[in-house]
């Protein structure tokens, strides 16, 4: 039987596929376009060269899904194969250069060589959507942070007092800031006549607001050069993020009702500190199968929350946190643990001993969150709800 391993150098527009025999020797070197009757053709040339075939990519989504997806509905066997990897590995491999069909090459000589790379398998069709749905959350929120910012700067280049007393990350004041933004049309609407204005579109706390901006506007009476022009940018961002915080919401509502029809969800959520939206994430980061991972050390691993050694001649014991981790995981197991502190005593506990130990708060966070993911791994083993161990009584 002869053995044969092709490597995709994937791309938005175009892929290059290299293979290779046992002896590192290339059969095939061909640009494709990403196009589905492209790949097909190069999926025959391939197959006609060997009776065994392994794939590996260095995408596994984007770009690739397109070749990635084609593969797997052919029964090929394919290898994620992290570009980082590929990077590292070019430096081993003759000449300087950096192409293509270089990269595709030593794409298929490590999936040859190496035994411990991940397969791609066929994506269920809920987690798929959660991580599409996850990764758009994210965008948003980003998106909303950058106006803020710019929202920020302007009011704070018109209006510096009103900037200080307001939290842009509440509705009321984008609410406020549609209306008003400068200091002389906060005064002539005065105290009364503005809480009114927001009450009627519904602001919570109107009263407490309204008087915070008219106090706002009493400490400032010049006008600053430009101010006209930039209150219309503050007006139009402040509906920006409003716009922003709708769809933030909507797309909340749309993940925590896709998320709850996982078979894990009611496992997942029952540990404290995890909601629909970071059980959401959590399963979009890992599929919700805990098998690939092996056990609950290379989970942590995977999740940057297990230090890495770095020992060399006489220095042992020296660990440092990991480069190379889902930063995704990582901020569901960490900010999880931040929330289960404030709300599980078992928690609590596990926190104040590592900080009486003298641990940093950041330390003592990573503990409890590597804690943790020993403890969901056997929730997600046995199919069974969390519950909390009640402290054990010592008789008189």
């Amino acid at each position: 039987m002869t053995a044969i391993w092709a490597g995709i150098d994937a791309g938005k527009a175009h892929h290059h596929c290299v293979v290779i025999d046992e002896t590192g020797k290339r059969l095939l070197s061909r640009r494709v376009a990403n196009d589905e009757s492209e790949l097909l053709q190069l999926l025959a040339a391939v197959l006609a060269l060997g009776d065994e075939v392994i794939w590996g990519i260095d995408l596994a989504d984007g770009g690739a899904a397109l070749v990635i997806d084609l593969l797997l509905s052919h029964r090929q066997h394919t290898l994620y194969v992290p570009g980082m990897a590929v990077n590292r590995a070019s430096e081993g491999y003759r000449g300087a250069g950096k192409t293509d069909a270089k990269d595709a090459a030593i794409i298929a000589d490590q999936a040859r060589v190496r035994r411990d790379l991940h397969p791609l398998r066929p994506g269920d069709e809920l987690v798929t959507e959660l991580k599409i749905l996850t990764v758009h959350r994210r965008d948003l929120i980003e998106d909303r942070t950058r106006v803020i910012n710019r929202l920020r700067g302007h009011l704070t280049g018109i209006f510096p007092a009103l900037e200080r007393a307001l939290d842009l990350t509440n509705a009321g004041p984008l609410v406020l800031l549609t209306g008003y933004q400068t200091p002389a049309a906060i005064r002539r609407a005065g105290a009364r006549r503005l809480e009114t204005w927001l009450r009627n579109r519904e602001v919570r706390g109107a009263g407490e607001l309204a008087q915070a901006a008219v106090t706002a506007a009493d400490s400032q009476h010049t006008s600053v050069t430009g101010e006209k022009p930039t209150a219309q940018l503050v007006h139009t961002l402040a509906k920006e993020v409003m716009r922003l915080n709708e769809q933030v919401t909507a797309v909340d509502k749309l993940i925590e009702a896709r998320f709850r029809e996982h078979k894990h969800a009611e496992v997942i959520t029952s540990m404290p500190g995890v909601g629909p939206l970071l059980g959401a994430e959590f399963v979009a980061a890992t599929g919700g199968d805990m098998a690939p991972f092996g056990t609950p050390d290379r989970l942590a691993g995977f999740a940057g929350v297990a230090p890495a050694p770095r020992d060399s001649g006489k220095i042992s014991g020296n660990l440092h946190r990991p480069k190379r981790y889902s930063r995704s995981l990582q901020r569901v197991f960490y900010t999880s643990a931040l929330i289960s502190i404030r709300s599980c005593d078992e928690s609590r506990r596990f926190y104040d001993r590592k900080r009486a130990e003298g641990k940093r708060h950041t330390q003592a966070v990573l503990a409890l969150a590597r804690r943790r993911v020993n403890v969901l791994w056997a929730l997600l083993r046995d199919g069974r709800c969390y519950e909390a161990i009640p402290p054990v009584t010592v008789a008189a």
